[in-house]
């Protein structure tokens, strides 16, 4: 059984020609998906677009409005690095969205992953780091005001620190940050997540994997969380231009792999979402985000 994919079009917003970000990489992601038929019978779930009251749960109101009517100012359109335009707000509402389906869906069929997602950088008042919105505190911060579930766990593998996650959670005890991230990157200031692993340039597979091992399964066994929601970020990869890890694509595919096995061991939900990955070889980053839906694809087998 194929676990649930969502991917909604508005993933791809619209940017100035030569502009940094690979905003590509969700449609290719998801033609890759397509064509190793890993979306399903069903094919790919699409979210709603975020209502204003669950990102007001997370952000401030002044903030969101400022996305939402494109009203931003100068100083934060820099710091998010996106331009302040419909489509980049559209975008930022249907990931955010897409996060909290995929996370409804895990909670279901025990496994999901989004097409998009992972936008850690954005706190409560600001975006930045190409972060809009804060797509897993969103969702997160939902699911509590349910009562859907009582606690989660973020497993923060992107390459930065997840240091919005980290501010908007530091006085919540509903939810636990674990970020394990390259030192020395992005962002020069970091924020103080309920536990922080820093490694250092050129860490390899073998090192970063041993270090995950000592960590997850007591982490998982002490906090028992209702959900888990994975950043699943390809730029640790030794070819990617903000990284500084050296991972391997086999090295993501056993980080993804043991990931989902230790959660699904202990029957704990897990919401998979990208995370960052910024290979400017778009087909190659595309192969590399997919290794998230494929590992999936395993668990769901095994």
């Amino acid at each position: 059984m194929s676990p649930p994919i969502v991917h909604h079009p508005a993933f791809r917003a619209e940017m100035p020609e030569g502009h940094r970000f690979p905003m590509d990489k969700f449609s290719r992601l998801a033609a890759v998906l397509v064509a190793e038929a890993l979306t399903g019978p069903e094919g790919f779930h699409r979210p709603d677009l975020i209502d204003l009251e669950s990102l007001l749960l997370v952000h401030d109101e002044a903030y969101v409005h400022g996305v939402l009517d494109l009203t931003l100012p100068a100083d934060i359109v820099r710091r998010i690095g996106l331009p302040n335009s419909e489509s980049v707000a559209t975008r930022a509402r249907a990931a955010t969205g897409g996060t909290l389906l995929t996370a409804r869906l895990a909670l279901e069929h025990g496994l999901a992953c989004n097409t998009a997602g992972g936008s850690h950088h954005a706190a409560a008042d600001s975006g930045a780091g190409f972060c809009v919105f804060n797509d897993v505190a969103v969702a997160a911060r939902r699911l509590l005001h349910e009562g859907a579930i009582g606690k989660a766990l973020v497993v923060d593998l992107d390459v930065h620190q997840g240091d919005g996650t980290a501010r908007i959670f530091a006085d919540d005890s509903a939810v636990f940050t674990f970020s394990m991230h390259a030192e020395k990157n992005f962002p020069a200031r970091k924020a103080v997540s309920d536990l922080d692993v820093e490694l250092a340039d050129g860490t390899g597979d073998a090192a970063y994997l041993a270090k995950l091992a000592d960590i997850l399964p007591a982490l998982l066994d002490r906090e028992r969380p209702d959900l888990v929601f994975f950043n699943a970020g390809v730029d640790p990869h030794a070819d990617d231009k903000l990284g500084r890890l050296s991972l391997s694509d086999e090295g993501l595919a056993r980080r993804e792999a043991y990931v989902l096995d230790c959660c699904l061991a202990r029957r704990i939900p897990l919401a998979g979402v990208i995370g960052g990955g910024y290979d400017p070889d778009l087909d190659r980053l595309a192969q590399r985000h997919a290794i998230l839906h494929r590992a999936a694809q395993q668990a769901c087998l095994a």
